[in-house]
């Protein structure tokens, strides 16, 4: 008897705690909360400016048939990139103050970029090793101090070399 006591009483407990028993009537009965919103305060923040293309020649990567009249070629989109990198004291004396750099290969171990260096040279380019902040050693084929010079040569590099058409164009910060 105290057995059959003792499960009722654990029944009713459970049965009184779960939400699938409690009654729908009181839910319905009961008046529905009402929340208060407070007003959305919305702050705006000042852009900050790219040091990289303050005056870039054009903002679109791609080039288009406008500048075809201009004798400039016309090509797949130019990609862009903007990092900090180191050079070595012989190849600073030869760039000097250019910002713009085409790079035709990019490798995380410097003999791999030493040999493609060598390689171009014998190609007849004047390559260079950068080494990026990101840890890569960049191999450069030229250097401008003008981005529509430098677009330019991305596009000759591009169609007198085939095997370098995925060449991009690097501006130091």
């Amino acid at each position: 008897m105290k057995r059959i006591i003792l499960v009722v009483f654990t029944l009713a407990l459970l049965t009184s705690g779960c939400k699938v028993f409690k009654s729908s009537k009181k839910s319905q009965a009961s008046t529905p909360r009402t929340e208060t919103t407070a007003e959305t305060k919305v702050f705006s923040v000042p852009a900050t400016k790219s040091p990289a293309r303050e005056n870039p020649v054009s903002d679109k990567m791609y080039e288009t048939a406008d500048k075809a009249a201009t004798g400039t070629p016309v090509g797949p989109p130019i990609s862009v990139k903007s990092e900090k990198f180191t050079l070595s004291s012989e190849d600073q004396a030869n760039v000097g103050g250019k910002t713009f750099f085409i790079i035709v290969g990019s490798f995380g171990n410097n003999d791999n970029a030493v040999k493609f260096k060598q390689d171009l040279i014998q190609q007849g380019f004047k390559a260079i090793i950068l080494h990026s902040e990101t840890g890569l050693n960049r191999v450069c084929v030229d250097s401008f101090t003008d981005e529509a010079s430098a677009r330019a040569k991305v596009q000759k590099v591009r169609t007198d070399f085939p095997k370098y058409k995925d060449c991009w164009l690097l501006i130091k910060k």
